[in-house]
């Protein structure tokens, strides 16, 4: 492809849209291993239609960013941590892990080869999509014994349209996302669709995301479609949601959760009801909400609607905790600042 044709495609891409030329594959068939490592042109996929996939739903993904730095080299953010999760949730779907050096090579080489799609413009990233489905053909209940690892890249600019401006988010009151002994903690494929009717839900309503009340009583907020929330209240200390396997383990939560503690935030894992939420924001304890994630980083959220009406947090504006820590992370992710917890993987 020309560079012409290139710089077309990386104007503005909206998220997803646009994919680099190539992807990464790796082979694993029971006995033989992982197997037939190569780098190729991003091209379809040949699947039969008993793909085991396709019927019974081992797929998990993942999701990370190669950020050029201001030498021009290329960093990788925390791409350790996604290995480990990637293992994770392939051991809750039953699925071979893919070993971490494999899963870190095959990163590393596709940023390598597809090295003029890391975009440079403020703001502007190479997204990076891990995935594993089972590939054997049959028709059963039962773990699938082939399986094919890939990744997929592409540039993107903001998550959402509007950037980091203040998100308006529909509870669900009809779905669930996760219940307890599900796969709620895993990056699944399924996951995400079980979600979809409700961000059907949110999109009627206007909403740009919607948030799920945990499976059992409720009443206690979890988490948005793809995003971990955090709230601030007015003594400067983070509450998240604790995990507990209903809530995925973001790894852009645990870096915010350890910048909040070096900037002096005390931060509290513990259960939050929807009824706190919208008292504490009505009497201004709550100060700040926002949503971390891969994707989306830290994007505040300042409006809640919901079946019952809507309320307002912070009056529905960037807040100076949030701003904080979204400048914190992203100047580390970037290479504009020092990293002192050793997040970043420089590729040269």
């Amino acid at each position: 492809m020309s560079a012409d044709v290139r710089a077309q495609h990386m104007a503005d891409p909206m998220f997803g849209t646009v994919f680099t030329e190539h992807m990464a594959g790796v082979r694993y068939a029971e006995g033989k291993g992982w197997h037939d490592a190569r780098i190729g042109p991003f091209a379809p996929l040949p699947l039969s239609p008993a793909t085991a996939a396709l019927h019974y739903g081992q797929a998990i993904f993942e999701g990370l960013k190669a950020y050029r730095a201001p030498d021009g080299s290329a960093l990788l953010f925390r791409p350790e941590a996604n290995a480990r999760r990637f293992a994770d949730s392939a051991a809750r779907l039953s699925m071979s892990a893919v070993p971490e050096e494999t899963f870190l090579a095959a990163l590393e080489e596709l940023v390598a080869v597809d090295r003029a799609w890391l975009p440079d413009a403020p703001g502007t990233s190479l997204y990076l999509r891990p995935f594993q489905l089972a590939t054997e053909e049959y028709l059963g209940v039962r773990p699938a014994v082939e399986y094919l690892f890939g990744v997929i890249a592409c540039p993107v600019g903001a998550s959402f349209p509007g950037g980091a401006a203040p998100l308006t988010i529909w509870v669900s009151d009809a779905y669930t996302r996760a219940a307890p002994g599900g796969t709620g903690a895993a990056k699944c494929a399924g996951n995400y669709a079980a979600s979809m009717a409700a961000h059907t839900q949110a999109r009627e309503a206007g909403c740009d995301q919607v948030v799920f009340l945990d499976a059992v009583e409720r009443r206690y907020v979890e988490e948005l479609g793809g995003m971990n929330l955090f709230f601030v209240l007015d003594d400067g200390t983070l509450l998240t949601p604790p995990l507990g396997g209903t809530i995925l383990p973001g790894i852009t939560r645990d870096s915010v959760m350890t910048l909040a503690r070096d900037a002096g935030h005390r931060v509290v894992e513990r259960s939050y009801t929807l009824d706190e939420w919208r008292a504490d924001a009505a009497d201004g304890r709550l100060r700040e909400v926002f949503a971390c994630g891969t994707a989306a980083v830290v994007t505040p959220v300042g409006t809640v609607r919901s079946a019952d009406g809507e309320f307002t947090v912070g009056g529905a504006v960037t807040g100076p905790v949030t701003g904080g820590l979204r400048t914190a992370l992203t100047d580390i992710q970037y290479g504009r600042a020092a990293d002192p917890y050793g997040w970043t993987r420089r590729l040269g």
